[in-house]
Parts: C-alpha cells; structure tokens; sequence
C-alpha cells in the first residue's frame, strides 16, 4: 500500500485538496481554499514526476501566494465591506409585515415578519386589526413597535 502511495504522490495531493476544500466549507474565509489550491498545483506537478521535495517546496509557495494574491481577491468581491451592515436589532428596524394577532390599544398583539412571528405594540398606542401592514419603527428587547402602513 505504501509502495502505491509513494509511486502515485499525486493521488495523496488531491486527497488533500479535497480535504481543504471541504474544511473551507465550514469556515468560508477563504483561508483554507489557497491550501488546497496549493495541493492541487502540487497533484499536478507530482503527476509530471516532480520530487517530492519540490511537491513540497511549491506547496509551499502556491499556498503562500494564494493568501496573499487569491484570498484579498475573494474576499474582497463576495464580502463587499459595508460600513452600515446592520445586524439583530437595527436589522429589523424599517421591516414590514402583517399583524397576525390583534394589537389592542395601549397593548400588545403579534406581527408576523418573514415566517416570524414578533410580540408587538403599535407606537402611538392604536388598536391594530389582525391583517394589517405595519413598518418596525423600534424593537426593545424582543419586542417590536410598529405603525400601520397606509395601502
């Protein structure tokens, strides 16, 4: 088994791109994938009956580069930074949906929000009807204010 191995260096490279390419799965920095694209150079050149030695040499270096060259690259065009990314609250915050259980004036009701159901009040106090559209305005804890929106 061994003797196979060693005769076929480039069956072990793509064992390893594969294994980094689902590793990357999991964390989806793009740090892991320039070491199976490092692999996958390596597979190739060990298929071309490159030394070990050099498998391993421009494992290395493809790997090296792939952090500095391919990942900045990545990571720039599928994580667009954005400087108002909003998250938990804020991110509800201008949301729209429907009551799904009746605000009573001065009270609380239910507000459905994509598949979500929210505790709710509506913010001037008003009765809201079940089925009504409303606009998250605040969120408190987990609980929503929200204002009717005119159809």
């Amino acid at each position: 088994m061994i003797e196979y191995l060693t005769s076929n260096l480039w069956l072990i490279w793509i064992i390893i791109s594969i294994l980094c390419l689902i590793l990357e799965l999991s964390s989806g920095d793009f740090f892991i994938l320039c070491f199976a694209i490092g692999a996958a150079v390596s597979a190739i050149l060990a298929g071309c009956g490159l030394s070990l030695t050099w498998q391993i040499i421009i494992f290395a270096l493809v790997s090296a580069l792939s952090l500095l060259l391919v990942r900045p690259a990545l990571i720039k065009k599928l994580h667009k930074p954005n400087k108002e990314r909003l998250s938990n609250a804020e991110a509800m915050i201008g949301r729209e949906g429907r009551v799904s259980e009746e605000i009573e004036a001065n009270g609380y009701g239910r507000v459905a929000i994509d598949g979500d159901d929210w505790k709710a009040c509506s913010t001037d106090g008003s009765e809201l009807a079940k089925g009504t559209r409303v606009r998250v305005v605040k969120m408190d804890s987990i609980i929503i204010s929200v204002e009717p929106i005119a159809d």
